[in-house]
């Protein structure tokens, strides 16, 4: 079982969330929550005992919300909503994901405007807490009404009903509880609803959108800088003066980092007295789009630690017994957050792709053709060119945007949806990508330096050449190229990097 965190509802910060979705955690609720939350639930009995309507307490839902239901099968009502409701398809989500989608839905249950026992949120956490998590499909949410799709799957778990992952093998749903210590829960009044209202799912996947972008980003950082060197390069474009008199924030950050990361490189000091003028943008301009690329990154950040924190379901109590019907399951916040998370990674790649594509030219980099001696016999880093061109193309297409599009549902009822869930869904295929783009660029960086013996990079950009040196050769010649591509691709994905640029990740903080 894992050690436990204490947690106040409504007060997760980004750095805890990336810990919950890299390790198994759990979760141990502030006591006024906890009395916050019996105090919702009790409201909940109120309203049945006095046989007032109230939506998705003793109603239909949808379309059918003025069908009034009797107070007998009200326990049906919310079971029947779930089984109906888990109607997914596709891959299961990841641990990690699930991980952090049970731990956005306690917390958005534990503000106490759900009206759920505690019986059931504190069910919840034991899944989390015993690393029982439940099977459930990617695909069949539209991201308005909630993630009801992939949410239902998680509740039927409750229920006794579905599958489990554990320690990666596949159990029953009433074998995953009984590891849990919990029975099949019976569902009082407004708990199915409660339970699969909620944007949660798109949210978790946004935020380990946020936290690979992150990633990547950081990386890109490091391999922009050093192909500089490899390219011998300008260092001009990074002066402090040209991005203060712009003003942006993400521009003056992102130069200051490049400025940090050169500093003392022979290699930089044995050209400054070169011919060269100015540089491709792809080196150039590296501060300019990776300063606008942070600065998304930052703003998706705020909107996803605000949305981790929301109380997304539909209907809410609120003190005096009212019980008001809205939209805040509707999740235009997390969508565009995702479109604009794409957006990023597909230029973060874009412009790495095009730094390896100077180096591989000898008429751009005066380096050997494809960085190979003996090219001709050896064809070097043509075709991981190559592949870094064919992954770059693949994100300019997944990176159209998906809020944009709206298909209506449930016999037009919800005839306005935000598409989050395969917006955020796309961002994981996205930053695979991206990370195997920027692990060419490493590579093709650090053979770059390699020709530029005996003179040395910086003091932090030798570490890194020295580390990817220490599993990965110099390409002397023609060998197996992809096992190096997957090595620095992984680490990428590791935020091995994110240590080297400091200040500019939020969830690393």
């Amino acid at each position: 079982m894992s050690a436990a965190l204490d947690v106040r509802a409504g007060s997760l910060e980004l750095p805890l969330l990336r810990r919950i979705y890299e390790e198994p955690v759990a979760l141990r609720l502030a006591e006024a929550d906890r009395a916050r939350i019996a105090a919702a639930a009790q409201s909940v009995d109120k309203i049945v005992a006095a046989g007032e309507a109230a939506y998705g307490i003793n109603t239909g839902f949808g379309l059918l919300a003025q069908t009034r239901i009797p107070d007998d099968q009200l326990a049906q009502l919310q079971r029947n909503l779930v089984l109906s409701h888990a109607a997914g398809v596709g891959e299961a989500l990841p641990d990690a994901v699930v991980r952090l989608l049970l731990t956005l839905k306690i917390n958005a249950l534990a503000r106490g405007y759900s009206g759920i026992s505690l019986a059931i949120i504190d069910a919840l956490g034991a899944l989390l807490a015993h690393e029982v998590y439940p099977v459930i499909p990617a695909q069949g949410s539209v991201g308005a009404s909630g993630d009801l799709a992939p949410l239902a799957h998680m509740s039927a778990v409750l229920l006794g009903i579905g599958q489990v992952r554990v320690g990666g093998k596949l159990l029953a749903a009433s074998e995953g509880l009984a590891r849990a210590g919990l029975a099949p829960c019976m569902l009082g009044a407004k708990e199915g609803l409660a339970l699969i209202n909620g944007t949660q799912v798109s949210t978790a996947l946004a935020l380990a959108g946020l936290f690979g972008a992150e990633d990547v980003l950081a990386s890109a950082v490091v391999a922009g800088a050093m192909s500089v060197d490899a390219l011998k390069a300008s260092d001009t474009p990074f002066d402090e003066r040209i991005h203060e008199i712009r003003g942006q924030p993400g521009q003056i950050a992102i130069a200051r980092e490049y400025r940090a990361l050169a500093r003392g490189s022979e290699i930089r000091a044995s050209h400054l007295d070169c011919t060269r003028v100015q540089d491709p943008y792809s080196f150039r301009c590296q501060p300019q789009v990776m300063g606008a690329c942070l600065d998304l990154l930052r703003h998706c950040a705020a909107t996803l630690r605000t949305e981790a924190n929301a109380v997304t379901d539909n209907p809410l109590l609120f003190d005096g017994g009212d019980v008001l019907s809205g939209g805040n399951f509707h999740a235009e916040p997390v969508a565009f957050a995702a479109d604009m998370l794409a957006l990023a990674l597909a230029e973060i790649g874009n412009l790495s792709e095009r730094r390896t594509a100077v180096l591989v030219d000898p008429k751009m980099s005066g380096l050997p053709a494809f960085l190979v001696q003996n090219s001709g016999l050896n064809s070097g880093f043509m075709i991981a060119q190559v592949t870094a061109a064919a992954l770059v193309a693949e994100n300019k297409a997944l990176a159209s945007p998906c809020s944009v599009d709206s298909i209506p549902t449930s016999a037009n009822q919800e005839d306005h949806v935000s598409m989050a869930t395969h917006a955020a869904r796309r961002l994981g295929p996205m930053t695979d990508n991206a990370a195997a783009v920027i692990g060419i660029e490493l590579l093709a960086a650090a053979q770059g330096i390699d020709f530029h013996r005996p003179s040395r990079s910086s003091a932090v950009l030798e570490e890194v050449h020295a580390a990817i040196r220490a599993q990965i050769p110099h390409y002397a010649a023609d060998r197996f190229f992809a096992p190096d591509i997957e090595a620095a691709k992984r680490w990428v994905r590791s935020g091995r990097f994110s240590t080297l640029v400091k200040g500019l990740l939020l969830s690393r903080h």
